[in-house]
């Protein structure tokens, strides 16, 4: 086991010997996830640990199990017009929340609207809505004005910022704030009283909480919560989370320490999940189209061709069947939309024919910042490798190396910064009309500012189709003319396992951590 670093075993200890109560209880469970809890509302914030958040306290009408399924969650269910134009949903019975407040329609009306103001998917289907209304206190119905194909998708999407339902009278307020309460109908209840921002966060049972009879699968079916209480302790320090887990101290890692994971293979006390497919997670590269030396595409294409996949993959450290060494579909490799379409510059890659594009491009020794999360465990491997082969391809690169938070506020300024690593939850790449890579074409919501004109027709063609074999042509068409425009380059296909206790039991897989359904030997 790694010996512990003093300050974060100091730190450690002080958030265990600030709950004694919780520590004394078996039927406790104490976390480390890879993001601080900073926001509690997961409309106005995409980081992942509000999505964790979300999906503890709240629910939402649709959830996703682990094959991508979408089936009926707070709803008893849904039915569909003949012409597709008209959506009629039911709520369950007996739905309250946390307050001790009925569930009703007019609450879901007023939800989906505060969500679809901040999340491109839902402001892509609310587009289509002529009108929303209830029917009554159980039942509403949604009417589109033109084909729009992925209305249930849309309800239950899992992407950062979650269609989750609260109450109509915090729903109705403004989406960009965050609420002033937290009253859900989700499986647990936030005790905001012991909340200490950058340290600890706990959770009991919901008692209102009424689970669906069907076993647990990913986000749908019966979220039953077998634990006494769920504690989200904020330890920074990879090393420290890794011997925590190990020693007992922690019960779960939302990602284990890349370079621990061997290590803790070998230890028979824990396990390490195994993700794969839509459960990985892509590397990418996020390019600055608004500025050179970027905004050509000739230089664009160098750089696709300069990203040789193995070589980032080989320095994440991890297992091989934890990486996928190359991957082309902006949908993930394994999975269910997988598609080669546009694919052959990637698989064409290498540093002799990156120089001959770049001197083909015009480029002219500008200088490329790059922006260096340095203190990233998965993010700074990916930027040493990339700006090392950008330099064998010719490009002036210059790293910009920082903390992680500062790169996120510096990639929201158009000038400034040419690339940076990031990395995307595979989940959150599955549907065309919700993948960055390509949802943003033409906006100015997401940096990067790509912009391709035939890519707009493409998507507008896909939201309004409803005929499967369509669907798969035009999502193979819209990668190809993603790679082809290089809006982003992708690095390779990853997994970021999570560890856990092996005295925990009925963990739920999938692509970030749900805590219903387990409980301890």
């Amino acid at each position: 086991m790694q010996p512990f670093r003093l300050a974060g075993a100091c730190a450690l200890a002080a958030l265990l010997l600030a709950a004694p109560e919780a520590r004394a209880q078996n039927r406790v469970v104490r976390v480390s996830l890879n993001t601080e809890l900073q926001v509690l509302d997961p409309i106005v914030t995409t980081i992942n640990s509000a999505r964790v958040f979300a999906y503890l306290v709240y629910d939402t009408l649709i959830g996703m199990d682990s094959g991508g399924n979408f089936r009926p969650q707070m709803l008893e269910g849904w039915e569909i017009s003949p012409d597709r134009l008209t959506y009629s949903f039911t709520l369950r019975d007996g739905l309250e929340w946390s307050d001790g407040t009925p569930v009703t329609a007019e609450d879901c009306i007023a939800s989906i609207r505060r969500w679809a103001r901040r999340e491109p998917f839902g402001g892509a289907m609310m587009d289509a809505v002529s009108e929303l209304r209830p029917i009554d206190a159980k039942r509403f119905e949604m009417r589109l004005s033109r084909p729009f194909a992925f209305v249930i998708e849309a309800l239950g999407r899992s992407g950062h910022q979650v269609p989750v339902m609260m109450p109509a009278r915090l729903a109705q307020m403004d989406a960009a704030v965050p609420v002033p309460e937290v009253i859900g109908s989700g499986p647990f209840l936030f005790l905001r009283n012991e909340w200490r921002p950058g340290e600890r966060a706990s959770f009991i049972p919901n008692p209102r909480y009424r689970p669906r009879a069907e076993p647990a699968d990913g986000l749908a079916g019966g979220k039953v919560v077998r634990i006494d209480r769920l504690d989200l302790l904020s330890i920074s320090d990879q090393s420290t989370r890794a011997a925590a887990l190990q020693a007992g101290e922690l019960d779960f890692l939302e990602i284990a320490p890349l370079d621990f994971v061997a290590p803790l293979r070998r230890n028979p006390n824990v396990v390490v999940g195994r993700p794969q497919g839509i459960d990985q997670f892509l590397a990418l590269l996020n390019v600055n189209h608004a500025a050179p030396p970027f905004d050509n595409v000739k230089v664009r294409r160098a750089l696709q061709a300069a990203v040789q996949q193995p070589e980032v993959m080989a320095a994440m450290g991890l297992p091989d069947d934890l990486v996928v060494p190359t991957c082309g579909s902006i949908y993930m490799c394994n999975a269910p939309g997988s598609t080669d379409a546009g694919t052959e510059p990637l698989r064409n890659a290498g540093i002799e024919r990156a120089r001959n594009l770049l001197r083909e491009s015009g480029y002219n020794n500008e200088p490329v910042i790059l922006l260096h999360a340095q203190t990233s465990a998965l993010l700074n491997p990916i930027g040493m490798v990339v700006a090392d082969q950008m330099r064998r391809a010719g490009f002036n690169v210059e790293m910009l190396s920082s903390d992680y938070a500062t790169v996120a506020q510096r990639r929201l300024r158009r000038t400034g910064w040419a690339l940076a690593p990031i990395v995307n939850n595979g989940i959150d790449l599955l549907n065309p009309i919700a993948n960055p890579l390509v949802a943003f074409n033409c906006s100015d919501v997401s940096p990067g500012w790509y912009c391709d004109p035939g890519l707009t027709d493409l998507l507008r063609q896909y939201a309004a189709s409803g005929e499967p074999q369509r669907q798969r042509d035009l999502a193979a068409q819209i990668q190809a003319a993603m790679h082809g425009n290089v809006n982003y380059v992708l690095a390779g296909q990853f997994s970021g396992p999570p560890a856990w206790r092996a005295s925990l039991r009925g963990v739920v897989p999938f692509s970030f951590p749900v805590f219903w359904n387990m409980e301890r030997r």
